[in-house]
């Protein structure tokens, strides 16, 4: 386990694409045998109040140092285990297209199908957003494992 607040630090320094959400429910961190910090992943409530049903956990973000192999896999597997004896039974995630999903299907996740982006962020008229410094703007494809 991470404290949020390093967790954050981490994805903020590190993600190539993005930088970390505003909460969580839980947070895990990897370290190398040099006890080096390899990886974290944040997970939460869905920030789709679509997807959010109270048994479903989304793996917000998952952010890895590239030098390390199957970081990623061993974050969300791990969270996956979390989630499961904290009573979650759906878990989901999104990729950008431009990425395999390679950690993903590794773990048993299936592509459920593509999510439109916006193209001016989460800011509306009736509730204005300031955009991140990183923010992906575009489609993203939705991931999603179902467990018994």
């Amino acid at each position: 386990p991470i404290t949020f607040c390093d967790a954050a630090e981490y994805v903020n320094y590190m993600h190539r694409h993005n930088v970390a959400p505003q909460g969580h429910k839980f947070s895990l961190s990897l370290h190398s045998v040099e006890n080096r910090r390899v990886g974290v992943l944040i997970a939460s409530e869905p920030k789709s109040r679509h997807q959010s049903n109270g048994t479903t956990l989304e793996i917000n973000r998952c952010c890895t140092d590239s030098r390390y192999h199957n970081v990623c896999s061993a974050l969300v597997g791990k969270a996956i285990h979390m989630g499961k004896e904290m009573g979650y039974t759906r878990f989901i995630t999104y990729t950008l297209p431009t990425e395999s999903g390679a950690s993903m299907k590794a773990v048993g996740f299936q592509l459920d199908g593509i999510v439109k982006g916006r193209s001016k962020g989460w800011d509306s008229p009736s509730r204005h957003r300031s955009q991140p410094l990183r923010y992906p703007e575009g489609d993203k494809q939705r991931w999603v494992l179902s467990v018994a």
